[in-house]
């Protein structure tokens, strides 16, 4: 059974309305801001266990903020109002603005510069893997974490040939040739192979013509750097040369089948390779 207590605080100009049920309290304080405005503080007290959840104000100003800019309220690249603005709205303090405009700036919303008003930005697809690339780095190392991205990798570039061959246009088509020939050239060079080697599958990714896909391999590339540099040896260039010849050959020839095939024997003897040189003695 549920009870309403309508309560005024010892707190000058507060007034609390408290909501009681059996488990837990709800408790709603309208209160006056330093600055002379109305503030509602809103607090769930659970009984059971006498656990507390308060949100914090920075919480509170930042999802209103998101909500703003995700409605288009505040348009990208607009510019927010200043701090003292921004408290002056919220009746906060400083340090809650503050607070507030770093969590959007981590999620991509907001840019924040010292001495200039915060701006609204667009989170992008690479921004958002750029936010993962430390856990990344951590799940690497871990045991059997090489062989999971190595995996994830063959699944997304199998995808990307399959793609290539049904969907590239002849602009596309001549876009590969040029980067096939490019890794030819290196061969012999294993610091430039290993370049032209990354240009030659991004030309895949960018035949899908989306930017998350594009975003996406250079994320993988750049994680298994290490797994590319340790089974590029004299005499590897070569095999990858051949390899990327097959693929380029069957998406020329309009063929997803012996596309996907001739990926899946490139990446996975490159995983088959990185094992034997990397497994302990």
């Amino acid at each position: 059974m549920s009870k309403l207590l309508v309560e005024k605080e010892p707190k000058p100009r507060s007034l609390v309305l408290r909501l009681k049920t059996g488990v837990c309290r709800f408790e709603l304080c309208l209160t006056r801001g330093q600055h002379g405005n109305s503030v509602l503080v809103s607090k769930v007290c659970q009984v059971i266990g006498v656990q507390i959840k308060q949100r914090k104000l920075s919480d509170e100003v930042a999802e209103h903020l998101e909500r703003m800019i995700r409605k288009g309220e505040l348009a990208e690249a607009e510019r927010l109002p200043s701090e003292r603005e921004l408290m002056r709205q919220f009746g906060v303090g400083r340090p809650s603005i503050r607070e507030a405009l770093l969590h959007l700036s981590k999620m991509g919303l907001v840019e924040v510069r010292s001495g200039e008003r915060a701006r609204v930005t667009r989170p992008t697809p690479q921004f958002v893997l750029d936010a993962l690339s430390g856990p990344a780095r951590h799940m690497i190392s871990a045991p059997g974490g090489v062989q999971d991205f190595q995996s994830a990798r063959l699944f997304f570039e199998v995808g990307l040939a399959r793609n290539a061959a049904v969907n590239a246009t002849p602009e596309d088509i001549e876009s590969l040739k040029a980067a096939l020939e490019m890794n030819r050239q290196s061969i012999g060079d294993l610091r430039r192979f290993e370049r032209t080697d990354v240009d030659f599958h991004y030309v895949l990714a960018v035949i899908t013509r989306n930017r998350i896909f594009t975003a996406v391999h250079a994320a993988l590339a750049e994680w298994l750097l290490e797994q590319r540099r340790t089974t590029l040896a004299e005499g590897e260039d070569r095999k990858a040369y051949e390899a990327h010849r097959k693929i380029f050959e069957a998406i020329a020839a309009r063929d997803p089948d012996g596309s996907e095939a001739a990926m899946r024997r490139h990446l996975e003897y490159v995983s088959r390779r990185y094992l034997e040189i990397a497994r302990p003695m």
